[in-house]
């Protein structure tokens, strides 16, 4: 803040002025076991214990914001419980973010979190741009002084600050870009919302191949994370960088992700890899479609099945036992309802995914590795995708006993993205592994992941199979993939984790050159939640 500044109280409202000063009737220090909210001396009184009263919380947050008003970082730092954290980022935020003009209006308590809106100037360069913005802080028992304090987090700061984060005002990193599809056509974040990291992070990555200039930004750095822009103080020339997406199927993904929550889904080219479309629809706002980790419950078996018939344990029109449950190393695995099939073909095993069909060939197969090397040499999981921004590329790590029949359904220690599983319905469907990407090769020649192309006879197969699990009357994926055209197969999952009341919801399939994977957490069955949203980003392309 400027030298000199003062707070004044105006209608609740803490606002910089340039003359006297109010405080409310207590000071601004803080510190001592023997003062109370704001400094108040309370010596000889006996220390207040439970959470902090009515008197408490108003007291200590109007301190509190009257001190970031006036810009004395170290004045409201002294009420919070983390001094060292919340004076850093409060002596930041005029010092490096160059925010000026500050007035803060607090709302009505509710309980011990106090409401207030932030209004300000952000100065640098020459330039002026206005900032506002609403948070909210909390006030809790201090454990050791037991005085009321402000609980810091970042987002008292800024709701969009997190751990490790801090506000930022200068030229930008990196030139902003202007993203198109694969048929130049716009993506933004204001359009197709699930882009927001994904763009923050192909700027962040290619702005500066792409000719752009950078402009003077007030932005979120810090953490690992691509810089995010708040406001823009000056534009900079954006670069335009092409990307593989097609904005037709991003905008069915957008919409598709919409029917559940806690749902994520990306497509992909089965022929070139390239990534179609990506989208989550989630309360954390993390990109689970490209970076997740889940055990992908029987969407798996796809993997699984081309381990087994490379082994010649299997073959899709062979006869598999298909008992209700079954025992391996003490650890009782069922059916879904107990079904059991009598002398049936494995396609039929696979379309109506049976676990027990699955585990009672570990023991023929006497390989603990095997998956993972399938999984590796045919489908390129675990082999470190350059994608071009972020992402998980699967892991099948060694296992023992009872772990390695789970891993057979896709539970146990397997993890996947949707990406991953998209990624392994396009290589069932094309016949080779080609490494999904969200921008060219060419664009910065990265090197990709390679893996071996599939047997013939294996991914026929598999096509075969996936094939009858999308349309045959008892296969799984066939409600699901009715309303979806073309040369088309699939596979469902669930998947549980310990204590999780319902399972995730896993969903993969493909329609012509087209292929994509759905997971909704705690969505129950494949074919109910994440299959729908598969078929509508299907039916798009």
């Amino acid at each position: 803040m400027r030298s000199g500044a003062k707070v004044a109280i105006v209608g609740g409202v803490f606002v910089m002025v340039a003359g006297g000063v109010a405080y409310g009737g207590y000071t601004l220090v803080g510190g001592s076991d023997d003062k109370g909210p704001g400094g108040t001396h309370t010596q000889g009184a006996p220390a207040r214990t439970g959470p902090p009263g009515a008197d408490e919380i108003k007291e200590t947050s109007t301190a509190f914001l009257q001190a970031w008003a006036k810009g004395d970082a170290a004045g409201a730092a002294a009420l919070t419980n983390n001094q060292t954290e919340a004076a850093t980022a409060l002596s930041g935020f005029s010092d490096q973010a160059h925010i000026t003009n500050v007035t803060v209006t607090p709302g009505a308590p509710n309980g011990a979190v106090v409401p207030y809106t932030v209004k300000a100037d952000v100065s640098f360069g020459g330039k002026t741009a206005p900032l506002a913005y609403a948070s909210q802080l909390t006030v809790v028992r201090g454990q050791s002084t037991h005085k009321p304090l402000v609980d810091w987090q970042p987002a008292v700061l800024h709701p969009q600050l997190k751990k490790g984060e801090h506000l930022v005002t200068d030229q930008a990193q990196n030139p902003e870009i202007q993203a198109v599809d694969y048929k130049d056509r716009p993506l933004t974040k204001e359009k197709y919302p699930s882009l927001g990291a994904i763009l923050d992070g192909l700027r962040e990555k290619y702005g500066t191949k792409v000719n752009g200039t950078p402009g003077v930004e007030l932005q979120i750095q810090g953490n690992g994370t691509p810089a995010r822009t708040l406001i823009t103080l000056q534009k900079g020339t954006p670069g335009k960088l092409k990307t593989t997406l097609d904005a037709d199927v991003q905008a069915a993904a957008e919409q598709a992700v919409k029917r559940f929550g806690e749902s994520s889904v990306v497509a992909v080219k089965p022929s070139t890899g390239e990534i179609r479309a990506v989208a989550d629809n989630r309360n954390d706002k993390f990109p689970a479609s490209l970076q997740g980790r889940v055990a992908p419950g029987s969407t798996m078996k796809i993997v699984t099945a081309t381990m087994l018939i490379e082994k010649g344990k299997a073959s899709a029109d062979k006869p598999t036992e298909c008992p209700s449950d079954v025992m391996w190393q003490g650890v009782t695995f069922h059916n879904l309802d107990n079904f059991s099939l009598d002398n049936k073909p494995f396609s039929m095993s696979f379309a109506k995914s049976c676990n027990t069909a699955f585990i009672k060939l570990v023991d023929d197969v006497k390989d603990d590795g095997a998956l993972g090397r399938v999984a590796a040499n045919y489908f390129g999981l675990g082999q470190d995708w350059k994608v071009g921004v972020p992402s998980f590329d699967g892991s099948v790590p060694a296992s023992a006993g009872a772990e390695t029949a789970a891993a057979y359904i896709g539970q146990g220690k397997v993890q996947m993205s949707p990406l991953d599983m998209a990624s392994v319905a396009a290589t069932a469907k094309s016949g080779r592994f080609r490494q999904p990407v969200i921008v060219p090769q060419s664009l910065d020649g990265r090197e990709l992941a390679q893996a071996d192309p599939l047997p013939a006879n294996i991914a026929a197969q598999l096509r075969q199979m996936m094939h009858i699990t999308a349309t045959a009357s008892y296969g799984t994926a066939t409600e699901a993939m009715a309303s979806v055209g073309g040369v088309k197969g699939a596979k469902t999952g669930s998947a549980e984790k310990d204590g999780q009341n319902k399972s995730d919801s896993w969903f993969t399939g493909y329609s012509d050159d087209l292929a994509a994977a759905a997971l909704v957490q705690s969505g129950g069955h494949g074919g109910t939640a994440a299959g729908p949203i598969v078929a509508q980003v299907l039916r798009a392309g």
